[in-house]
């Protein structure tokens, strides 16, 4: 089921979210952080990562969607929460609706007990408070009352989704820190990590610099000889 290499999930709950979005973008990859998508919740403080299994929903319609269909263990909200592997990230497609909420309370602890990674929508959810107190990693567009099926008509579990205006694939590599989420396709995941680690570690050099007094031009992007100076720097240096 998608699993990370240990040290590729060490390396991703450390980076930043804006250094990954550079390693994509040197990727050709331009669209890949959600936006609407803020931490309610950030769980132990480290990053959110985890492969992504997904939710879509389509617009509810009335004869359908009743609180009754919760009653229907099928019922596909209902379903996918009882289906994310341990370790994944529920991914919510809510297109972007802000009206309603895409889940609550309840939802986000019986994810959190089965060992879900954590919880991503483009929506918002309800219950947000005591949400925002829990050990478990939730990213949303905030907090709503209205329960989701004034809006939502959950339809598909671990199909493509477009979630925050990103393309989400099952088992992409979701990433969330202070300001987001980045999605990283699976198949780049070990490179980006390590070259993300990389980064970091040049540009605390790099930092340590600028804060010394040294300018820019030539320090940022660094130039043969910072680059020299920074190998010797590197050389003491563990990701």
């Amino acid at each position: 089921m998608n699993e990370l290499k240990p040290a590729t999930l060490e390396l991703l709950r450390k980076v930043s979210c804006a250094t990954l979005c550079t390693q994509l973008f040197k990727r050709g990859f331009r669209n890949v952080f959600l936006q609407g998508v803020m931490p309610l919740s950030r769980g132990d403080g480290g990053n959110l990562v985890g492969p992504a299994y997904t939710m879509r929903n389509i617009p509810a319609r009335e004869d359908l969607d009743q609180v009754s269909a919760f009653e229907n263990p099928e019922h596909p909200q209902r379903k996918g929460v009882e289906s994310v592997p341990p370790g994944h990230v529920l991914v919510v497609d809510c297109r972007g609706e802000t009206r309603v909420a895409s889940g609550g309370q309840i939802l986000t602890t019986r994810l959190q007990v089965r060992g879900a990674a954590g919880l991503v929508s483009d929506g918002p959810v309800r219950d947000s408070g005591p949400i925002s107190q829990m050990e478990f990693p939730v990213y949303c567009a905030g907090g709503s009352a209205p329960l989701n099926l004034i809006h939502h008509h959950a339809v598909d579990l671990n199909v493509p989704i477009g979630c925050g205006g990103v393309a989400v694939y099952p088992g992409d590599i979701v990433v969330g820190d202070d300001e987001g989420v980045v999605i990283i396709p699976k198949h780049l995941a070990d490179e980006v990590a390590n070259d993300a680690a990389e980064q970091e570690l040049m540009e605390q050099f790099v930092l340590e610099r600028i804060e010394g007094g040294a300018a820019l031009p030539g320090t940022y992007p660094p130039n043969a000889a910072t680059k020299e100076a920074y190998a010797a720097w590197r050389k003491n240096k563990e990701l």
